[in-house]
């Protein structure tokens, strides 16, 4: 399948609908500097997907993938810290960071394509 569009990356739908369940799960958050770093670095991936595409270069799009992994590795981490504090389920820690690791893969797996 050829890509000829940003929205038809793999990776970039995934992480769109991880961005949408970290805006859902932590919509009622009071602590907003939590909820706003979790929530930035969520929209970071599909950002710098989609960025890195439209520059159209490979050398380009790859270093835009690892920033994107980068920031999937900071949703993880925060994750922990959301489950430890308890500002979120098991449940819902559990899906999200099966979300992140998936994503993760892929990434690798584009860049390696690169």
């Amino acid at each position: 399948m050829r890509i000829e569009k940003f929205e038809d990356i793999l990776s970039w739908q995934k992480s769109k609908e991880l961005c949408i369940a970290i805006y859902r799960i932590f919509e009622s958050s009071n602590d907003f500097g939590f909820r706003n770093q979790i929530e930035r670095a969520s929209v970071s991936i599909m950002n710098n997907i989609a960025e890195g595409f439209e520059r159209q270069t490979n050398n380009e799009f790859k270093q835009f993938l690892y920033i994107a992994k980068g920031s999937c590795g900071e949703v993880r981490s925060m994750l922990y810290l959301a489950k430890e504090v308890e500002k979120i389920s098991l449940n819902d820690f559990d899906k999200l960071y099966s979300m992140t690791i998936e994503i993760s893969k892929l990434l690798s797996g584009l860049i390696k394509t690169l």
